[in-house]
């Protein structure tokens, strides 16, 4: 069992963490027809636009409600109610989706009493939905602004189903946690699918963020769940959460539409694959199909083939919690040690990661702690760190701005655990040649020299 600390820093001097209102944000994105709305300074909202640019490449919608010094300290009635009116004027939003930021709560904004007031003023804007999630950053990370996100979603969006109506044979929810991608999100659709079953993502970035070109311009997220998807999700057979961060929302999902939940608190790997597709199967009452057995073999063999490269690897690691949780486990499976674990925030799995220590801390942290490791795994911000000491970097996670296609990376399903071990052990047979001396030294009678130069290829 791991031990969980916090690094007692006065200061973080190279960030791993994003905030709360960042996180949030993204959830809306998934959300067809959506406007996120940081209710806080421009600056707030022009640091997530420009890190979700460089990471997906991608239009970015995002509006703030631009608060000045003089409009905090008076409030901020005014500013979010003509942020809602100008951006439901001119965009045509289906849903505008509110995130606070530090600023605002500190200074004790009521943006649920400024909605009612709004909805009394306004009744104009009756046809477009508004929620608000309390996100301020300056306590939790990015994975619990997500998870907070979701949870109000599925609050104030989905339908509680009448007494006595049928369920949807064959519907199932997805909550997917914030460290799966738009390609991960596409890959578990293919799954379910295979089994004959209808799943709903909430949120789903594989329709907004996954690189496609959109047949007419829009200002507001260029697809994901539609709102009419997400209210129908009450009326579904089951719900699949993806990652711990997603138990909150599973159980507010199962409170409100009674039924059954269940979460994996990873997708990656052997192990949790299996479980996954022995629970389609019961739910669909089919086999697994021959393709996914095909792949199953595929990782296996791929294991087989990589136990060389990984075998008592040391590993450093940087992530939120449920991604370092996915990835330090299947790490370790393979046969690495896990040298250093670095997160952004607490989490229940923080204990279980395969290593002594889990500290919650900063990029700088981790550089100290991964000196004789073979690989460093992390954002993009840790390229430096990487160059420093000398070792790989393995980019994984958001922000990742310097590598083409970071929506599409796989981490999920056979496909997805069997892709992690040739990139990961790719990078340990090129870096073990590099290391190789490329001139032995050995005695040579026949030579006038004490010794002769042999040089290996």
């Amino acid at each position: 069992m791991a031990k969980v600390s916090t690094s007692k820093k006065a200061c973080t001097v190279n960030p791993l963490k994003m905030s709360q209102p960042i996180g949030g944000t993204l959830a809306f994105m998934g959300v067809e027809g959506c406007m996120p709305l940081l209710h806080g300074s421009q600056g707030c909202t022009s640091f997530g636009l420009v890190l979700f640019v460089r990471h997906f490449r991608e239009a970015i919608p995002m509006q703030t409600t631009a608060m000045s010094e003089v409009a905090t300290v008076l409030g901020g009635l005014e500013n979010v109610e003509q942020a809602i009116v100008n951006i439901s004027n001119r965009t045509k939003p289906k849903i505008i989706g509110i995130c606070s930021t530090g600023v605002t709560e500190t200074k004790g904004d009521d943006v649920d009493g400024f909605i009612r007031i709004i909805r009394e003023k306004h009744p104009e804007l009756d046809h477009v939905k508004l929620v608000y999630v309390s996100t301020p950053d300056f306590k939790d990370a990015f994975q619990d602004g997500w998870a907070k996100t979701v949870t109000q979603m599925v609050r104030d969006l989905v339908s509680a189903p009448q007494p006595g109506a049928p369920r949807r044979t064959g519907h199932v929810n997805v909550l997917p946690g914030c460290h799966l991608t738009p390609g991960d999100i596409d890959e578990l659709r293919e799954i379910i699918e295979a089994f004959g079953l209808t799943p709903s993502f909430l949120p789903d970035l594989s329709g907004s963020l996954d690189g496609h070109i959109p047949d007419d311009f829009t200002p507001t997220t260029l697809g994901g769940i539609s709102l009419d998807e997400i209210a129908a999700m009450g009326s579904a057979e089951i719900t699949i959460a993806v990652g711990e961060q997603m138990r909150v929302a599973a159980l507010a999902m199962q409170e409100k539409t009674g039924a059954p939940s269940v979460v994996f608190d990873r997708l990656t790997g052997l192990a949790p694959n299996d479980e996954l597709m022995a629970l389609l199967a019961r739910v669909s009452g089919r086999p697994v199909p021959r393709r996914y057995r095909r792949q199953r073999g595929q990782l296996v063999d791929a294991m087989l083939d990589g136990h060389f490269q990984f075998g008592g690897k040391k590993i450093a690691i940087g992530a939120e919690p449920d991604l370092l949780w996915a990835t330090a486990s299947w790490l370790h499976e393979l046969g690495c040690e896990i040298t250093a674990a670095i997160t952004t925030t607490h989490s229940p799995l923080l204990e279980l990661v395969p290593t002594d220590e889990v500290l919650i801390g900063d990029l700088e942290d981790l550089e100290h702690r991964a000196a004789d490791c073979d690989l460093l795994i992390t954002h993009a911000h840790g390229r430096q760190a990487a160059e420093r000491l000398h070792i790989p970097l393995f980019r994984l996670g958001i922000p990742t701005f310097d590598r083409l296609g970071a929506g599409h990376v796989l981490t999920v399903g056979y496909r997805g655990s069997r892709d992690l071990i040739f990139d990961i052990g790719n990078i340990f047979i090129a870096n073990a040649h590099e290391a190789e001396p490329d001139t032995w030294k050995i005695p040579n009678e026949a030579s006038d020299d004490a010794s002769a130069s042999v040089t290996t290829h």
